[in-house]
C-alpha cells in the first residue's frame, strides 16, 4: 500500500512523454514528473519515490527527499505567511503548511522553528505543528542506560536544552553536562543517562561512562563556547591576562588545555585556543 508523507518503492506501470506512471495501490497510478524519472527507467522497474499531493491536491511522486517525513520533527525555515497560515521549506517544490491553529506564537518570515510533520487524515494533506508537546510522551519510555538515541535540540532552558528523542519523547540535557557548542535544531546522536521514576529522560551527548572534565577544564569549556569556540591564550600570554579572563592561575589554565587536548576537543596554535 502507497503511503503519502512516506517513502514507498513502487512499480512502473507505463512510461510517457511527462514522466512515468507508478501503480499506487488505492491510490490509482501516480504520476512522477519526467525531471525526477532517472535515467533508463523501465517499465516493471522498482522505483523508491517519496509521495505527497501536488497544489491541485493529486498525489505526486518524487525522488527527492524532504527534510523529513510524516510522523518526523524537523527545524525549518518560514518563507511566507498569507491568511491560511505559514508556509516553510521542507526541502520540496511544494511548501510546507503550518495554519494559524498550529502555531504556539504567530510565525513570522525568516525566522526558523522546529515542527512536527502530520498527515492531515480529513484531506490526506501533509502539514506541519509548531506544538510539538502533544505529540510526544505518549507511550512509555523503555530505554536502557546507555542506549544510542537520535535527538532534535528544540530549545534551551536555565537548566540546559529540551531535545526531542526518537520523535517520540522529551529529554533533557543538562548545561553542566554539554562539552562542545550545540544549537537550537541541531540533529545529534545521544545516550540515555536515566529513565526516572517519573518517566522523564535525562540525556548525554557522551557515552556513559567516558571521562567528565574536572572543573578547571570545564571552565575552559565555558569560556570557549562563550567566545565563539576561541580564546587568545597560550603558553606566552601573562599569567595576569590569563586571570583575568578565566579566574586561574596560568598554571592550571595549562593543566586544563592538556586535559582538553588529550580528550581531543581543543586544537592549541600560536593564536591560542579553540574547540574542535
Amino acid at each position: 500500500m502507497a503511503n503519502i508523507g512516506k517513502y514507498n518503492k513502487l512499480r512502473v506501470v507505463k512510461l510517457v512523454d511527462f514522466g512515468a506512471y507508478l501503480d499506487g495501490g488505492t491510490l490509482g497510478e501516480i504520476l512522477i514528473p519526467i525531471r525526477y524519472l532517472p535515467e533508463g527507467t523501465q517499465p516493471e522497474d522498482e522505483l523508491e519515490v517519496f509521495l505527497y499531493l501536488d497544489s491541485e491536491d493529486r498525489p505526486i511522486a518524487t525522488t527527492e527527499h524532504p527534510f523529513a517525513t510524516v510522523d518526523e520533527f524537523a527545524f525549518l525555515q518560514v518563507v511566507a505567511v498569507t491568511r491560511i497560515g505559514a508556509f516553510m521549506d521542507w526541502g520540496l517544490p511544494k511548501d510546507l503548511l503550518v495554519p494559524f491553529r498550529e502555531q504556539k506564537v504567530d510565525m513570522q518570515v525568516g525566522r526558523w522553528y522546529v515542527v512536527r510533520i502530520y498527515l492531515d487524515q480529513d484531506t490526506q494533506r501533509i502539514v506541519g505543528s509548531a506544538k510539538v508537546s502533544k505529540y510526544l510522551d505518549n507511550v512509555p519510555p523503555t530505554y536502557t542506560v546507555g542506549e544510542e538515541v537520535d535527538v532534535l535540540i528544540n530549545n534551551e532552558t536555565d537548566l540546559g536544552y529540551n531535545a526531542i528523542v526518537n520523535n517520540l519523547h522529551w529529554g533533557m540535557i543538562y548545561k553542566n553536562e554539554v562539552f562542545a557548542p550545540i544549537r537550537v535544531g541541531q540533529r545529534t546522536k545521544a545516550y540515555i543517562k536515566k529513565v526516572r521514576e517519573d518517566e522523564k529522560i535525562d540525556l548525554l551527548l557522551d557515552k556513559p561512562g567516558h571521562t567528565k572534565l574536572d572543573d578547571l577544564a570545564q571552565k575552559v569549556i565555558d569560556a570557549l563556547n562563550q567566545n565563539k569556540g576561541s580564546l587568545p591564550l597560550g603558553d606566552k600570554t601573562d599569567p595576569e591576562i590569563i586571570y583575568s579572563m578565566l579566574g586561574m592561575s596560568k598554571k592550571n589554565f595549562k593543566k586544563a588545555i592538556g586535559t582538553l587536548y588529550r580528550m581531543q576537543m581543543v586544537e592549541i596554535s600560536d593564536n591560542g585556543v579553540k574547540l574542535v
